[in-house]
């Protein structure tokens, strides 16, 4: 299955969803640790905004990748408005660009996850495509979501969607909630334990 037309539906659906915005909200903190929502937005840009030299220079500078990627999203949020991060999705929707070593799954997890990131604190609820959603759930169970899901989370547990028909990991424990909230639970956002249930929550909780 082509995954990009998931990728640009949800690019737009996003811009969409960000539109009505205040200026408090676009400020105000996102469930992204440290970001605001607008570096957030100015992050998800980042593919066709900065280049790849620029990016492996401030991962060197800042000694780490999130460093590095902290000093990208915070750069391009001086420069580019609430407006600009909302346009630049949807003239790049259709952006194939993935990071190295990944699938289309990364910008598929990237638009929907951040996408919780800067909506849930004040607007409460997220649209995204099942199809999407599920796929991002499956990448999120899998070994190749590395860096995505902070290591060892899933160690000795499953989680299970009560909107979709998925269920990862192999542990005996098991948290069940929504889909898009079991994904923003394994890219480690403690916000959304509170829509999860079973015995499995105590554990994630504890790690995260």
């Amino acid at each position: 299955m082509d995954l990009f037309p998931l990728v640009a539906a949800e690019r737009v659906r996003l811009s969409d969803s960000l539109a009505p915005l205040t200026v408090d909200e676009w400020e105000a903190p996102s469930l992204c640790a440290g970001w605001s929502v607008h570096v957030v937005g100015a992050h998800l840009n980042a593919p066709w905004e900065a280049s790849i030299p620029s990016v492996i220079l401030d991962i060197a500078r800042a000694r780490s990748i999130t460093g590095g990627f902290d000093r990208v999203a915070r750069r391009l949020a001086d420069r580019m408005t609430p407006d600009d991060c909302i346009a630049g999705l949807r003239i790049h929707a259709d952006s194939h660009f993935t990071p190295p070593g990944f699938g289309p799954e990364a910008p598929l997890t990237d638009v929907i996850v951040h996408g919780v990131d800067m909506l849930l604190p004040s607007r409460g609820a997220v649209g995204v495509d099942p199809v999407a959603l599920a796929t991002c759930l499956e990448f999120l169970g899998s070994a190749r979501a590395k860096n995505f899901v902070p290591k060892g989370l899933l160690d000795g547990l499953a989680v299970e969607a009560s909107d979709l028909d998925v269920r990862v990991g192999q542990g005996r424990q098991v948290a069940r909630g929504p889909a898009l909230a079991l994904c923003a639970a394994l890219c480690g956002r403690p916000a959304v334990l509170d829509q999860l249930s079973g015995e499995g929550v105590a554990a994630l909780r504890a790690r995260l």
